[in-house]
């Protein structure tokens, strides 16, 4: 049976039928690789919790500190731009990217396990804050130099003809598309939800344990995470496998013809990108963020101008509209670690609870995308973009509640029912499936319209710009924490000396800031482009 007359059957089907079955049906083994790495990704979530508490309750790094660091972190998906067309370039080697990706990811979390075991010893070669910036900067190159084979990957994945040679409808390459990035979604998903549960058996009867065997449960998380770059490797494995077979078979590759010319401007630009944040990520420079910011997004904007010109003037203007929509909601700015330190002080969050938080949001998010497959093959991305807008805001409140204590009003009235963990399950819960859902429509979009010669790089660019507005979130949240001051209870993970105490007077009001920010400005800005002549529909 063809993807068309799966379509019509499933459309007249039950509703079961239109969401599930459909997405069983077009299934496809070429899928698979792609998946396992996009898996592994999802399985990098088995550290946070831990690294979580390890950054709360034994360094001494402040809000605006963290939230500044996690701009260098956002900088290696940022590279993605050169690193997209080296494999455009490069296609059939693109498997020694996935080894050397698997090679930092592993030196991260070999870094994290030696300073929960062994922290003296450590802290005699570097102090342990700048051991551990070095491995939140190694974690992320790795995964954003797999990711970017993973999304190339999926172009090789999706074919282009039926069994019988003739080439699938617009329609029906949409739906593949389409499938093919949420499958992509729901990959990395399902790790965040395997490791969760992971999590919780491994955090069950913790609360009394001291601090060195809190400590040494922290050492086996990591070890058990050294499985993650094993998976992403065994992933191009399959790939090549696969890929083989279908050469032995006379079935055509799907993937670039291996001609694609050197395009020095984007090569050129993306190393400029490279060198420039060496330099100022090395230096003393009070503004070395706000200046690679800067020049990040114009060279990012100057790769995305080269690049529409391979496309009609219809589809550079859909394509700029809706990278606007999208970078302004994801660049708008976070609370910070402040209220997970709020949580785990206050509320008393321990390691199994917020474990529990996650299997939630993973769980829900999984049915969620699946669920809400078909509005986004349908819906325009401003559709989507104002209706995860709007969930945003409404979903900020509870979190305000906790923090003034409308926990202590329910529960009086509930019998103890409605307390602090029940009211952070529900938001969990409501909130869970949609966090991944903006980005599907746009990387379909891409799949579909991209030159072929040109598909890694377009996903490069675009996500690069994506991608670097999570940089301004970064920002952001990082001017908001040194207006709105918060500090939390730590200890030395050697000695167990107090090193910081706790002070979350001005938690609600930041919190309050950034719930008005994430509801008005991207409405606006949607508003915006959709009554010009970037208007997207697509």
């Amino acid at each position: 049976m063809s993807v068309g007359e799966d379509q019509t059957v499933t459309q007249k089907g039950t509703w079961f039928q239109q969401i599930f079955l459909d997405l069983v049906r077009q299934l496809r083994w070429s899928y698979l690789p792609p998946l396992m790495v996009y898996f592994a990704a999802g399985v990098s979530g088995l550290t946070s919790v831990v690294g979580a508490f390890f950054l709360k309750e034994y360094l001494d790094l402040s809000a605006a500190f963290i939230a500044g660091l996690a701009f260098w972190a956002g900088l290696p998906w940022i590279l993605k731009v050169p690193l997209g067309h080296v494999v455009d370039l490069f296609w059939r080697w693109k498997s020694l990217l996935i080894l050397f990706g698997a090679g930092l990811i592993t030196m991260s979390l070999l870094i994290m396990f030696g300073l929960v075991s062994r922290p003296n010893e450590m802290r005699a070669v570097f102090p342990l804050e700048t051991w551990y910036v070095i491995a939140l900067l190694l974690a992320p190159s790795g995964y954003a130099i797999q990711d970017i084979v993973a999304d190339a990957m999926t172009v090789e994945a999706v074919p282009r003809t039926d069994d019988t040679g003739n080439p699938f409808s617009e329609m029906q390459s949409r739906a593949m598309h389409t499938t093919m990035q949420t499958l992509g979604r729901i990959a990395i998903i399902s790790g965040f939800m395997s490791v969760a549960a992971v999590n919780i058996w491994l955090f069950s009867d913790t609360e009394t344990l001291p601090r060195e065997a809190r400590l040494a449960l922290y050492g086996r998380v990591y070890l058990i995470a050294l499985t993650i770059p094993v998976i992403s490797v065994s992933g191009v494995v399959l790939h090549t496998i696969i890929q083989r077979r279908k050469l032995a078979h006379g079935l055509p590759q799907v993937g670039p013809d291996g001609d694609t010319k050197v395009d020095w401007r984007i090569l050129g630009g993306g190393l400029a990108f490279v060198l420039l944040s060496i330099l100022l990520g090395t230096s003393d420079l009070v503004y070395a963020q706000e200046i690679v910011f800067a020049t990040s997004l114009y060279i990012v904007l100057y790769l995305i101008r080269q690049l529409l010109q391979n496309l009609t003037l219809v589809d550079a203007r859909v394509l700029i509209g809706t990278a606007t929509i999208i970078f302004v909601f994801r660049a708008v700015p976070l609370p910070g670690p402040g209220l997970t330190w709020f949580e785990i002080d206050e509320l008393r969050f321990d390691e199994r609870f917020l474990s529990v938080l996650s299997l939630i949001t993973s769980l829900l998010a999984l049915v969620g995308l699946i669920v809400l497959r078909p509005m986004m093959a349908k819906r325009s991305i401003a559709y989507i973009v104002v209706l995860l807008t709007i969930a945003a805001g409404i979903l900020s409140l509870p979190n305000i509640g906790l923090y003034y204590g409308v926990q202590e009003w329910t529960a009086a009235r509930t019998n103890g029912i409605v307390d602090a963990r029940f009211i952070a399950i529900l938001d969990t819960a409501i909130e869970s499936p949609l966090g991944q859902i903006a980005m599907v429509p746009m990387l379909a979009w891409i799949a579909r319209n991209a030159p072929p010669d040109l598909k890694a790089t377009f996903f490069a660019v675009m996500a690069s710009f994506t991608n670097l507005a999570l940089s301004a979130s970064s920002l952001g949240t990082k001017y908001l924490n040194k207006v709105y001051i918060v500090t939390r209870a730590s200890v030395d993970p050697a000695t167990g000396e107090a090193i910081s105490a706790p002070d979350y007077s001005v938690l609600g009001e930041l919190l309050i800031v950034v719930g008005v920010i994430t509801v008005v400005v991207p409405l606006l800005v949607v508003l915006l482009v959709q009554t010009s002549r970037y208007r997207t529909t697509d």
